[in-house]
């Protein structure tokens, strides 16, 4: 059974959660606010995606952080302890939806990503 997590609110999740409903594949749905989020839950997602590839920097949630929080996440020297703990503290700045496969996570969502599962 796949496993999609989700921010409810969130329009992109509520496609592609409309979009596995067309799939006719068996699902499960995580609110990552509702169901919560746990270092063991992000773990599992971080050993099948980069750190940089899961933050949202284009979220509204990064631009409202403090500086001093965001100064040491960036390409060239990401401190991916505090990353993680930022996620971890705020799971808005989570990319989302994420998609787990069993071997893979795909992340985020557009029409059509989910007609070759």
């Amino acid at each position: 059974m796949l496993t999609i997590y989700v921010i409810h609110n969130c329009d992109t999740c509520r496609k592609a959660i409309k979009a596995l409903d067309g799939s006719g594949h068996p699902y499960q749905v995580h609110d990552l606010r509702k169901d919560g989020f746990s270092a063991a839950l992000l773990e599992h997602i971080l050993e099948k995606v980069p750190v940089l590839t899961l933050l949202n920097k284009r979220s509204t949630t990064w631009r409202n952080l403090p500086e001093d929080d965001k100064a040491d996440i960036d390409s060239n020297g990401l401190d991916s302890n505090k990353a993680r703990a930022l996620m971890l503290a705020n799971p808005t700045l989570i990319k989302r939806p994420l998609l787990d496969l069993g071997d893979d996570i795909r992340v985020g969502y557009r029409d059509g990503d989910y007609s070759n599962l």
